[in-house]
């Protein structure tokens, strides 16, 4: 990293107790709810700026409505089988107002995913080992 870098960096990083505290403060207002891995997390304030934010970016993408992005965060938090981040986004979805239906179809959607993967990963082996 230049050194020009390296203080950009190391400047705000200074900031990094107050930041995880809004932070918090931002996520408890969108989720409805601080997730739990933040306890933990927090204890490394530099480490928790720099993870949280890109999630949070990630998680409310300018291109998305807060809605639309929440529908998204169900599919892939049941496809990646996260029973506490479904949970989570679930309650958020509610709160921006999706309907049980739409998360049934996310649901829906998720299972046929995680279903394909299993099959393609299971077979693929199966089929490789029909050769030994």
């Amino acid at each position: 990293m230049k050194p020009e870098s390296a203080t950009i960096l190391e400047e705000f990083l200074r900031h990094s107790s107050t930041l995880t505290d809004e932070i918090e403060q931002d996520v408890a207002e969108m989720l409805g709810v601080v997730p739990f891995i933040f306890r933990t997390l927090k204890e490394r304030p530099d480490l928790f700026v720099l993870s949280a934010l890109g999630d949070y970016l990630a998680c409310r993408p300018g291109s998305l409505d807060a809605k639309t992005a929440e529908l998204v965060s169900i599919t892939a938090a049941a496809a990646a089988n996260a029973p506490d981040c479904l949970k989570v986004h679930i309650a958020a979805a509610r709160k921006e107002g999706v309907s049980r239906e739409e998360i049934r179809d996310c649901l829906i959607i998720a299972s046929v995913i995680g279903k394909t993967a299993v099959l393609a990963r299971s077979l693929r082996i199966f089929e490789e080992q029909q050769g030994t």
